[in-house]
């Protein structure tokens, strides 16, 4: 399964929609476009080519609800699942901003042909057309909250045994 991701470009800024598997699509963020790459497309191509799972668009593609994502309606198991994996989306952020800062600067990085080819392509897309990437739906890797705890639920009531009338 995959998450089709369309990024596109419109006058002065740049903003993508996704269509998770069995899902409806929805709109990203839009931010402004210049001549570099636009900050998720940088955290797509990164997290792609490194196959990082429980990084920003992998838990996106499992239906995490974020603020920086206005299209998506916010769920209580989408925000459940965004803070159980804050730890690692904290810990891939710093990942991916080391990667693209060694890039901008021409030192090598593992990721640096993927760059290299992501923005050859964005800088060829025309107003108005659209780079269409897909991102493998893969199961997310455990997270010590996740196997700490027990389910969410409903607690059961103590049972309250009822009293004889005199």
């Amino acid at each position: 399964m995959e998450m089709s991701v369309e990024f596109y470009r419109a006058a002065r800024t740049c903003g993508w929609t996704a269509t998770p598997p069995h899902r409806r699509p929805f709109q990203g963020s839009v931010m402004a476009a210049g001549r570099d790459l636009p900050h998720d497309l940088v955290q797509f191509t990164i997290e792609r080519a490194l196959d990082i799972r429980a990084g920003f668009w992998g838990l996106l593609a499992h239906g995490a609800s974020f603020s920086s994502v206005p299209g998506r309606r916010p769920t209580r198991p989408g925000r459940e699942l965004a803070r159980t994996h804050h730890a690692s989306l904290m810990a891939v952020e710093g990942v991916v901003n080391g990667h693209y800062q060694a890039w901008r600067r021409g030192n090598p990085t593992p990721v640096g042909a993927s760059l290299d080819v992501m923005y050859a392509r964005w800088l060829a897309l025309a107003e108005g057309e659209r780079l269409v990437l897909e991102w493998p739906v893969s199961r997310l890797p455990e997270t010590a909250s996740r196997t700490a705890r027990p389910r969410a639920g409903r607690r059961a009531r103590p049972r309250v045994e009822a009293r004889a009338s005199a």
